[in-house]
């Protein structure tokens, strides 16, 4: 048993590590086209798709260092342990990207948002648009960021894990 714990931690550890690394290569890469601030939509089903790939990955390894045999609560460690690392990881570049890459970051996502009010409401009043400032002000922020990044992929990790856990479980009941 003590050598199915560590094996299912090396795998959340090792595929948590990659989905990490993936997510900031994908982040860089963003930036380099100059895509940081309004990316496309390929880019978020390419993270689902990668994300959920890699929580498939990692549950079929540990049903296979476990000789086949895979429970629910096991594929619900190992998944969100993979999304927390790889966040933990995505977090951490995204600290560093927003304080010393591109400081004005945040700043300059409130002049996108701004601008992004103004086009789907060209009607809009000046109180009803600082009003709208105002409310997505205090959802821009690095606490704010890191809250609904930890968050997000956990949610999402949840979701897979419990979904291929289903599919992948086999007892020794059964």
């Amino acid at each position: 048993m003590e050598n199915q714990k560590s094996s299912a931690t090396s795998v959340m550890l090792n595929y948590g590590l990659i989905l990490g690394f993936i997510s900031i290569l994908m982040a860089v890469v963003n930036y380099a086209i100059g895509d940081i601030y309004k990316p496309h939509w390929g880019i978020a089903v390419l993270s689902f798709v990668l994300t959920t790939a890699l929580i498939v990955l990692g549950l079929k390894k540990v049903k296979e260092n476990n000789g086949g045999y895979l429970n629910l609560g096991e594929a619900l460690k190992t998944g969100l342990g993979i999304a927390l690392i790889s966040s933990i990881i995505y977090v951490i570049y995204l600290f560093i990207f927003t304080s010393y890459i591109e400081p004005e970051f945040y700043l300059n996502m409130a002049k996108v948002q701004e601008a992004t009010i103004l086009e789907q409401y060209p009607n809009m009043s000046d109180e009803q648009l600082e009003t709208s400032k105002e409310m997505a002000s205090k959802f821009i922020g690095p606490g704010v960021t890191t809250a609904f990044t930890l968050a997000g992929s956990l949610f999402f990790g949840f979701i897979i894990s419990l979904i291929a856990g289903l599919i992948m479980k086999k007892s020794e009941e059964e």
